[in-house]
């Protein structure tokens, strides 16, 4: 692992953190083999799992918000539907003969 005044490169922090998440291992065996910290290692873990994550996030977020949107237009329709036909039904109101006049 290459370092620079104690910091870790980005991909030795994701390779350390394979060693964890996609070999099944635990992260206290990994971090003595490698000399690092349990909670420094931890944290590499739980940010690249996090990494790994965010695509299928954003890929849920992108559906969520499509459907979001077709809904939108469906309720705009309905609401157009609706107006037509109380201004339907009031035309042919009009229109019934008056029925109360005098009997």
């Amino acid at each position: 692992m290459s370092t620079t005044r104690g910091k870790f490169a980005p991909e030795d922090r994701r390779e350390a953190a394979r060693l964890v998440t996609d070999r099944g291992r635990t992260v206290a065996p990994v971090a003595r083999e490698l000399g690092l910290g349990e909670q420094l290692l931890g944290r590499w873990v739980a940010q690249e799992r996090a990494r790994l994550a965010a695509p299928e996030e954003s890929a849920a977020a992108e559906a969520g918000n499509s459907e979001l949107e077709r809904l939108r237009r469906e309720n705009e329709q309905l609401r157009m539907d609706n107006e037509f036909l109380r201004k339907a039904a009031a035309f042919f109101a009009s229109k019934q003969p008056n029925r109360n006049a005098s009997s």
